[in-house]
């Protein structure tokens, strides 16, 4: 599959689009004013421990404090992979998935102590960044880590033969007590390739340390790549036959950036001068704002609902205007096929993250929920991210989850709604007035005597003049009071006043 690269900088905001077969795949964002700190280090200082739930947080300058789980502390009795590709050890897990044991975090930590650690989460909605303190410094072809005395190879290089070369040539050149972890990309590199990101990667961290002990907490130490280098870095294989910019500025250095870090690889790099924006050459814009909705249709008619919560991301299949051709049971199988596939497509695109629960439309049979899981894990092979998909339930509920480093594009593009205050909904008119109505009941008994004041929003106060004034007239009988409904245009759909005088 053709994939290609589009980078639209402006002086507020960068824009990368991977592209695959002519549509986004990827979209990776970056403004001025909101630049990532994934994979930033900084020096930080213990505010609180908390030994029950074996955490802690670390002041490092930033608005929240930041997250510092046990498994996260630097021990040496505890080495954990980590690997900015997603193939890891999960903490508190060996590499075999058993349970490691872990100190006491009090044990490890003290209110006001310093300490060095990077930033492997963003803050994402009201939590903190989550932090490390096993440092990683990522290059081209290996991930160093100047902390923990390892070589690991990336589990997506499948071939024992190749591996096993990789980790002679990395055990070979490491020095004593660092660690190196062989990145995919490294996957029939020479000798000479490692060797020349191992050196970099080294200098960086010798650079980077050599005056830590004059920093005072909390400070930022060393502040990761941009989101066009990061890219250029992480995505940039073979695969990718071009590379179309539209800033001369950023062009210069990404053709920098790849003869220095990649100067062996051909790429087709473009300079964009036309009038048109290029995202709306490309037709970006409207994949982008269909990526914003809930509702995503399928060719067949069918159609998928995306709602993303603070705990999870709720995915519902439906067949929608599908009515099938031969049987119910194939029409269902068909339209779940079709469904798995735009979700692993909206995923990426989306960058949803966490706890995903599928609601596929029920299958009988165990034959065809078996065949959609697989067909599932096979459209998440592309994913760089890490997923894990259990067994579709009898219910047709599947239980998935996928890495989540930053915030999804919903949320890095988009707000609450400042009316329905995020809910999704408002309470329809008449629910608003018969609340008004018995509020009305509760108050006129204990105010004051005296003419008595409604203020609501037009709407309501137009259907309380009109449809709905038998409510306000029973009230006026029972209390002996004149209630006078004023409409204020400024004011919420649900909201209302009630004054004396």
């Amino acid at each position: 599959m053709t994939k290609e690269l589009v980078v639209s900088t402006t002086s507020h905001e960068t824009r990368v689009a991977l592209l695959e077969g002519g549509h986004i795949a990827e979209l990776y964002i970056e403004r001025e004013r909101e630049r990532g700190i994934v994979g930033n280090i900084y020096k930080g200082k213990v505010i609180r421990v908390l030994p029950g739930m074996q955490a802690a947080f670390v002041d490092i300058g930033l608005e929240k404090a930041a997250f510092l789980y046990v498994a996260d502390v630097l021990d040496e009795m505890e080495q954990v992979e980590r690997s900015i590709e997603g193939d890891e050890a999960l903490p508190g897990q060996s590499d075999d998935g058993e349970p490691v044991a872990l100190p006491p975090i009090e044990d490890l930590l003290h209110e006001g102590q310093e300490l060095l650690v990077q930033i492997s989460k963003e803050p994402i909605g009201t939590k903190g960044a989550r932090i490390t303190s096993h440092i990683s410094l990522p290059g081209r072809h290996l991930v160093y880590m100047p902390t923990v005395d390892h070589a690991g190879i990336s589990r997506r290089i499948e071939s024992e033969e190749e591996r096993e070369r990789l980790r002679q040539i990395v055990d070979a050149m490491r020095a004593p007590g660092t660690g190196f972890i062989v990145r995919t990309v490294s996957e029939g590199k020479s000798a000479e390739d490692l060797r020349a990101d191992m050196e970099f990667l080294v200098g960086l961290w010798n650079d980077l340390s050599r005056d830590l002990d004059c920093r005072v907490a909390p400070s930022l130490i060393h502040s990761d790549l941009d989101v066009t280098s990061k890219v250029l870095r992480d995505i940039l294989t073979e695969e990718v036959k071009r590379i179309v910019v539209d800033n001369r500025e950023e062009y210069n250095k990404i053709v920098r950036f790849i003869r220095t870090f990649m100067p062996r690889l051909n790429y087709c790099i473009e300079l964009y001068d036309g009038a048109e924006p290029i995202f709306d050459v490309y037709g970006l814009e409207v994949e982008i704002s269909r990526a914003l909705g809930s509702k995503v249709w399928l060719k067949s008619g069918g159609s998928i609902i995306i709602e993303q919560t603070e705990a999870l991301t709720a995915i519902d299949v439906n067949t929608g205007r599908y009515v099938g051709k031969h049987n119910l049971e194939d029409t269902i199988l068909k339209t779940n096929l079709e469904a798995l596939k735009e979700i692993a497509f909206q995923l990426r695109l989306r960058n949803i993250g966490g706890l995903i629960i599928i609601d596929f439309i029920d299958m009988e049979k165990e034959a065809h929920r078996e065949k959609v899981r697989a067909a599932l894990e096979d459209a998440l092979k592309s994913d760089k991210n890490k997923t894990n998909i259990l067994k579709i339930s009898e219910l047709g509920l599947m239980e998935m989850t996928r890495k989540r480093v930053r915030e999804s594009i919903g949320r890095t593009l988009c707000e609450p709604c400042p009316y329905c205050e995020g809910k999704g909904y408002v309470k329809d008119k008449l629910t608003t007035i018969y609340e008004i109505l018995r509020e009305l009941h509760r108050e006129l008994a204990d105010l004051p005597a005296g003419h008595v004041t409604l203020l609501a929003h037009p709407d309501i106060a137009g259907l309380l003049i009109d449809e709905e004034q038998t409510g306000i007239d029973e009230l006026e009988q029972r209390y002996g009071r004149q209630i006078s409904i004023n409409s204020r245009p400024g004011f919420h759909l649900e909201q209302f006043e009630i004054a004396v005088g």
